[in-house]
């Protein structure tokens, strides 16, 4: 497929600046900022919705995010269910892309799922599923009568505010140099999707990173004081290693730095070795082999993790597959890179480039800043990957005596990205900044305190899209071997950030995508108005989607009724349209009826369901919800008259026939609900 985007060049040249350098303007109803999962979800969807002219500027030449850009290709979408590990359920334009996936697969390997992994049940190739993305926005942009513009390769350098709202975002074309070209966008709303949050960091809108203490949110889990935690503390980046089958034994070249002590962690087999080093008890230990052949014939999640099919993305030798065909992605914890404190010649280049750098937190630096330390991360997963091809892979071709095994020195790097070193064009990214929101979800909101695994003791009524995911930080300390930054490192998990606490399912409220200080900004990504404990529980591919989404449908109803978004958020008929227009989108572009959002996470209620809309809404709006202790909806399940009665008191409604089932109730109580609407209107 050719790669589509709006050239710089055939925009209108507005002007010069004074270095020299070529200034373009571009005037439209909707800007979004970053080219993520989240970035295109939002797009899409505002261009389904009617808005007529959107631009969006990504920072690179890849759409997707978390799927293409940052290599993540075993989408992670574990819920807990019924004491065990399900998908959640996949709606919206999340289920749209992995259907799009699963089809592409099918039409490779024989398969929709050819991984055969630990974490996902679904997996995809960067590459490929990048025009994936491509194929997504193509109905929409402007080249095809559709109003989506795509700019690519621009960063946010600047936010102008007018009456403490974002009318102006500058952006500049990334590497550049002196002469680098700008890139001036007006727009009636933006929605920052980027991957730091960098709009609502340039807009002056308040916000959080790092750790939140206890008196910020009261969270049970948040430290008192920043003695217990660092302040620079986020979970870490990771750039992941995305491997191929080789033709022959390769060994990636030792990189600058590289020591091998810091890397003894990553297989069980090192145990002896690793203890004798010295590392503080608080240090990630071995918990795991490198390699096990096993095509998990129960499923993710239902064997020990090893290295090797973790993340393993086309399970080539159990599938019969051609040779060559075997795909691999390392994302180990192992190969994590904290942020709370950096090794020496990391803070001498972050000083050199700016007085301070170094004591700040990776998400409030700006883009050339967070370069040099993403040099780093790189180098840091180049080191596990030789060490995997060296003294792992030697210890394992010693152990089998000479029969002839399989190893990491059977797999290379791909070279799909393009770049130099073969690694993603971007880290892995858990966490950024997180926007002071008119609705702040913090960790009691989610968090599961009895056990069973159902619904939050507080369910947002203004809920955008539904979620469950465990509290899940990967290690975010670093600590040096005798507490010597020149001298290696390794991770360290802490009991106040670790991935050992459960939650119930819950929503996503809409206040959380609204600046409390500054209008005509929409956040989506990692910039939700959550706290840092509630991100480490909503940063997966689905959540990304989603929000984006959200925000997209709420720049369009803020745009059609002429609404700042704080003012929608306060009206709850307007909330409810936002809803329905989730529950039920229209795509005014192709025609065509997209899967809906799911708001209330039930697990067995599919877009596809014919009561889908109507068991949302009266769940959502305190109607009719189920509380079996599981969060089944079970539409075929009688119904009593306490329910019936219940329900048609609480929607102030009457119905006609008396349903038998929970279905038939939901789908009685809609179609009432709508008929006394439209009789008050």
């Amino acid at each position: 497929m050719r790669m589509i985007v709006v050239s710089l060049m055939a925009l209108v040249i507005a002007s010069n600046s004074a270095d020299g350098a070529e200034v373009v303007t571009r005037e439209c109803d909707l800007l979004v900022v970053g080219g993520g999962e989240s970035g295109v979800a939002a797009a899409v969807q505002a261009a389904r919705l009617g808005v007529p002219r959107i631009v969006l500027v990504n920072d690179c030449h890849w759409l997707g995010g978390q799927f293409t850009a940052e290599g993540l290709g075993a989408v992670d979408e574990w819920t807990k269910y019924r004491d065990g590990r399900a998908p959640f359920p996949r709606s919206g334009l999340f289920l749209e892309i992995m259907q799009m996936i699963e089809d592409d697969m099918q039409r490779k390997y024989g398969t929709p799922r050819p991984g055969n992994c630990f974490c996902a049940w679904t997996t995809c190739e960067p590459r490929d599923t990048e025009l994936l993305f491509r194929k997504l926005v193509e109905p929409y942009l402007r080249k095809n009568g559709g109003p989506l513009e795509i700019v690519e390769r621009m960063e946010p350098t600047q936010v102008v505010l007018e009456r403490r709202a974002v009318a102006c975002v500058e952006f500049v074309e990334v590497g550049g140099g002196e002469t680098a070209s700008k890139l001036l966008v007006r727009a009636g709303m933006t929605i920052d999707a980027s991957d730091w949050g960098d709009v609502v960091r340039l807009s002056g809108a308040k916000f959080y990173c790092g750790p939140d203490l206890k008196q910020r949110f009261d969270e049970p889990s948040a430290p008192e004081s920043f003695a217990e935690v660092g302040r620079n503390e986020i979970n870490p980046i990771t750039y992941n290693l995305v491997l191929r089958e080789s033709a022959k034994p390769m060994i990636v070249p030792k990189p600058k730095h590289y020591d091998e002590r810091r890397y003894f962690a990553a297989t069980i087999a090192t145990r002896a070795e690793f203890q004798g080093l010295g590392w503080p008890a608080a240090a990630m230990k071995p918990f795991a082999a490198a390699w096990r052949d096993t095509n998990l014939p129960k499923g993710p999640y239902s064997e020990s993790p090893t290295v090797y099919h973790h993340r393993r993305l086309v399970d080539r030798r159990h599938l019969s597959l051609p040779a060559g065909s075997e795909r691999v992605l390392v994302n180990w914890p192992l190969q994590d890179y904290p942020t709370d404190r950096y090794p020496q010649h990391v803070v001498d280049a972050l000083e050199e480039a700016e007085s301070g750098a170094s004591q700040m937190n990776l998400a409030e630096m700006s883009p050339r800043l967070r370069r040099i330390v993403f040099e780093d991360a790189k180098l840091h997963a180049l080191g596990l990957l030789h060490h995997l091809q060296t003294t792992v892979a030697e210890r394992d071709l010693a152990a089998a005596g000479g029969k002839p095994i399989v190893t990491f020195r059977d797999l290379e790097l791909t070279d799909e990205f393009g770049t130099p070193d073969r690694l993603p064009l971007k880290p892995y990214l858990r966490e950024a900044l997180r926007t002071e929101c008119l609705t702040m979800l913090r960790e009691q909101n989610v968090r599961d305190t009895d056990g069973v695994q159902c619904w939050a003791a507080k369910m947002a009524t203004d809920g955008v899209f539904g979620f469950q995911f465990n509290i899940d930080f990967h290690p975010t300390r670093r600590i040096f071997l005798n507490d010597d930054p020149k001298k290696t490192w390794t991770l360290v998990h802490t009991k106040h950030r670790n991935w050992s606490t459960d939650t119930d399912r819950s929503m996503m409220p809409l206040g959380s995508l609204i600046p409390r200080e500054i209008d005509g900004l929409i956040v989506a990504g990692k910039s939700l108005g959550v706290s840092s404990i509630v991100q480490s529980a909503v940063r997966l591919h689905g959540h990304g989607m989603l929000a984006g989404q959200a925000a997209g449908t709420l720049a369009f109803q803020a745009r059609a009724g002429k609404f700042k978004p704080r003012e929608l958020a306060q009206d709850p008929e307007l909330v409810q349209q936002v809803q329905l227009a989730l529950l039920k989108p229209m795509d005014v572009v192709t025609k065509r009826s997209p899967p809906g959002v799911i708001l209330w996470p039930y697990q067995d209620v599919t877009p596809r369901d014919p009561w889908f809309v109507a068991a949302n809404v009266t769940a959502v709006r305190g109607i009719y919800r189920t509380d079996d202790g599981v969060p089944d909806f079970s539409p075929k399940r009688p119904v009593t008259d306490v329910e019936v009665q219940g329900a048609t008191a609480k929607a102030n409604v009457k119905l006609t026939t008396r349903p038998q089932t929970r279905g038939e109730l939901v789908l009685a109580l809609f179609a009432a609900l709508g008929d006394a609407e439209a009789s008050a209107k």
